[in-house]
Parts: C-alpha cells; sequence; structure tokens
C-alpha cells in the first residue's frame, strides 16, 4: 500500500514542487494552510505530514498539535526558512518527528520520511502486540484465553469496583492471592495499600496479634504497642489467605469487624473504625466445616457475600502452553540463560499431565527445567517419568502380567500406553522399542501406521 502524505505550505509553489517530486513513491495531498489541513485529516488517514511553519492564520504548531491528537496519528515533519534552534525545540516537544529548513532538501526529505513512517510502522506493530497479548494473556497479570479463566476474570472485572467481601475458592497453587491482587487493582482502592496474611503459617495468638494489632503489656513479650495488617490495609485490601485455618476466637472477632467495621487490638477496649476492604481465600470446604461445626455459619455468610471459584489447571489445559511459554521465558530472563524452549512431543504430555499442584507445580517444573538444561530444546524424552503418567513396564506384549492399564475396558488404549513408553525409554529408535515391547521390528512399524500420533521416532 503506498504511503499517505500531506503537505501543509502557504506557498504554492513549494507544496506543488514537492507533490511532484514525492508522487512517484507516495499519495500526496496538499493544503494550503492550517483549516484545509484540519479538514483533510478529519475526512481521511495519512501516515506522514509535512507542514510549514510560519503561515498566515494558525501556524504549524497547531498542525502538530491536531495531528498528534488522532487516534492514530501521523508522523509530523516541521519544515521553515526561519529555523532555528528554539523553533526546532518547541515543534520536537510538540511531537514533530524532525525538522527541515527551505529550501527544502527533496534527498533529506524522503530520508526522514522513510525513517518516520518506519518509526510509525513499528510502533502500529508493537501496539497491536500488546493488545493480543493482552487479549490472549491476561488481566492484571493473569495468564490464559480459556473458557473458565475467562468466566473468573470477567467476575473479577464486575465485583472489583465494589465495596463487596469476596470469597475466593480453588485448589492449593491455584493462584488465589493473585486474583485477589487484580481485584484490589482493579478497585478505587487501588492506589491503597494491599495487604496479604497467610492465616495457616501462624499460631493462634501470633494470628490475632498479626491481624488485630496488640496493645503494651496485652501479653507476655508484649513490650510495646504494634499495629496490625487490617489498621496497615485502612482505605485498602486485607487478604487473608487460608481463612478456614482460623480459630474460633479469631471467627468471632472477624465476624464482628465484618458487622461493624471496627476491630479492636488485642489488650484493647477502644473500637477502631476502619475503612477495610475484605478478601478471604480458602482451599477448603467451608460448607461442609460448617456443617461439622468447625466453622461459624453466620462468619461463612458474611465472607461468601461474593463467591468466586478458581478452576484447577486441569480444568485448563488449553492454557498450559500459555504458562509454560511465560515462566520458561521469564526464569530464563531471570537466571540470565538462554531461552529454553519446548518441542512439540514434551509440549504435548506436558499438557496432557494432570498438574495436581497446579500452576505453582507448573511454575517450579519451569524454573528446574531453566536452570538445568541452561537453554536449547526440552524434549519429551528429557522428561522426568511422572509426566508421561509413571513409570510403566513395557517389556512383552500389551496386557502382561503386572502392567497398569490407562483403561481396564480398553485393550487398545492399553497397547497404545505401552507402545509410547517403550518409545520414549529407547528414545526414538524403533528396533529398541520393539524388542522392548517383545514384538517384531515389522509389527511395530504396522501400529505406527495405525497410530500415527505416537510416532516420535528416528525413523
Amino acid at each position: 500500500m503506498v504511503p499517505s502524505v500531506l503537505i501543509v505550505d502557504d506557498e504554492k509553489h513549494t507544496r506543488e514542487g514537492l507533490q511532484q517530486a514525492l508522487a512517484e513513491n507516495y499519495d500526496v495531498s496538499l493544503a494550503a494552510n492550517a483549516d484545509e489541513a484540519f479538514n483533510l485529516m478529519d475526512s481521511q488517514p495519512f501516515d506522514a505530514i509535512v507542514t510549514d511553519l510560519r503561515m498566515p492564520g494558525k501556524s504549524g504548531l497547531k498542525v502538530i498539535d491536531k495531528a498528534l491528537a488522532l487516534p492514530n496519528h501521523p508522523a509530523v515533519l516541521m519544515m521553515t526558512a526561519y529555523g532555528n534552534i528554539e523553533t526546532a525545540v518547541e515543534a520536537m516537544k510538540r511531537g514533530a518527528v524532525d525538522f527541515l529548513t527551505k529550501p527544502v532538501n527533496i534527498e533529506r526529505l524522503e530520508v526522514l520520511l522513510q525513517r518516520a513512517l518506519k518509526t510509525k510502522t513499528l510502533e502500529v506493530e508493537v501496539k497491536q502486540l500488546h493488545e493480543r497479548l493482552d487479549e490472549k494473556f491476561s488481566f492484571e497479570g493473569i495468564i490464559g484465553t480459556s473458557a473458565k479463566l475467562k468466566e473468573v476474570i470477567d467476575r473479577v472485572k464486575l465485583v472489583a469496583p465494589s465495596r463487596a467481601t469476596i470469597l475466593i475458592e480453588g485448589e492449593s497453587g491455584t493462584g488465589k492471592e493473585l486474583i485477589a491482587q487484580a481485584i484490589h487493582q482493579a478497585s478505587p482502592r487501588a492506589r491503597a495499600p494491599f495487604i496479604a496474611v497467610h492465616c495457616a503459617s501462624l499460631s493462634e495468638s501470633l494470628l490475632e496479634s498479626e491481624i488485630f494489632g496488640h496493645e503494651r503489656g496485652s501479653f507476655t513479650g508484649a513490650t510495646e504497642r504494634r499495629i496490625g495488617r487490617f489498621e496497615a490495609a485502612d482505605s485498602g485490601t486485607l487478604f487473608l489467605d487460608e481463612i478456614g485455618e482460623i480459630s474460633p476466637s479469631t471467627q468471632v472477632k472477624l465476624l464482628r469487624f465484618l458487622e461493624t467495621k471496627s476491630i479492636e487490638r488485642v489488650g484493647g477496649s477502644k473500637p477502631i473504625d476502619l475503612d477495610v476492604r475484605l478478601v478471604a481465600a480458602t482451599n477448603r470446604n467451608l460448607e461442609q466445616m460448617v456443617k461439622d461445626g468447625k466453622f461459624r455459619e453466620d462468619l461463612f455468610f458474611r465472607l461468601n457475600v461474593v463467591r468466586i471459584l478458581l478452576p484447577p489447571l486441569r480444568e485448563r489445559v488449553e492454557d498450559v502452553p500459555l504458562l509454560l511459554t511465560h515462566y520458561l521465558r521469564q526464569f530464563s530472563e531471570e537466571n540470565k540463560l538462554p531461552p529454553l524452549t519446548l518441542e512439540t512431543g514434551a509440549l504435548q504430555t506436558l499438557q496432557a499431565y494432570a498438574w495436581p499442584g497446579n500452576i505453582r507445580e507448573l511454575r517450579n517444573f519451569c524454573e528446574n527445567a531453566v536452570v538445568l538444561h541452561h537453554g536449547g530444546t526440552l524434549s519429551e524424552y528429557d522428561l522426568d517419568a511422572k509426566y508421561r503418567g509413571g513409570t510403566t513396564p513395557v517389556a512383552g506384549a500389551a496386557g502382561s502380567p503386572g502392567a497398569p492399564l490407562a483403561n481396564p475396558l480398553s485393550v487398545e488404549e492399553n497397547e497404545k500406553r505401552l507402545l509410547r513408553e517403550a518409545l520414549i525409554k529407547a528414545r526414538g529408535n524403533r528396533t529398541k522399542a520393539a524388542e522392548l515391547m517383545g514384538i517384531s521390528r515389522r509389527t511395530l512399524h504396522r501400529k505406527l501406521a495405525q497410530w500415527p500420533e505416537l510416532d516420535v521416532t528416528d525413523k
């Protein structure tokens, strides 16, 4: 596509001369003053604008202002017969990419135009890339495109601006704190503190002091007043992780805050009014804990104003490649090591793995792989047996004694699993794989032709 250029100059012979000089490589439009330029800019897009500085009426600086206010603004070059440092500085401050003096040197103009258009193209590409990455990967750093994750993100966007208390549920390692931070960052409290407390890591007495603070002399060792996490989070968000682990006495104090929006420090009697948004998280079933008498029902209802359920990684397998790519790149950069990439077979194997530790386990896998391999490519042969479904005996025919079935009702699935394990153990060598299976090489060829998806051999 031919780049479009607008020439703005009150001197007829100058603008027409420039049009003639540029016509071979550019689609050139002309304007005799700033107002004509404004009308043209409103009616059609331009890739670049070359404008005179001194013109009757509005100056070329106004043309720059107008051009750069456009959504997809063009590159702007300033030209003038009154060239001086002050004028050049002012034009560049307004956003002009470069400066020309009259009479204009056509070769220099073309060089500057080409440079400006190349820079503009790169800026557009970067902008589009960022937009694609935003759509594909994250809301406030949350990586994934799966439907279940999208539901979570949509819910976060919906409830974040409110003052509602939020309960985040999900297995360990699913990213509950990340969701809590996203809620905080998308809320009007984003500039106020986000304070996190991991309840399971503290004893009952320490947890109460940590959350509510304490007065001097309230217990042995309390030599001075301590401000708790609630007060530290005033005007912001307090995140209580593993809320199911708190003691009955702490549950009572937490319920009091949710009802009165005030706390009392340990050993104190004066209520302290606070503006704190509470976000709680748990990997336990609080409803069952209520039925078992281990968690207060009234506190559960107070916490469960808005519930967000995070899916485990095994329920969003389409996000696994994105997460692997992200964390492999992140740990390579952090450790100043060459990039580590995954072969298709390794990627497919990891995507089929259940990831019982969820994202936390996946992060650990990526860091381990980056540190141990120092760049290059990771094949499925390099993966530990657990990622391939564990160790499986491969000697003998399918269904041999001691060989666990992938599906007890499917001999074919069991045979496929054994064959794949044999190929992996043989590192792609068909002869060795056939020996491990106790079959001929010809039979192995036939089975690979039947199940081409298993063919990871060196042929």
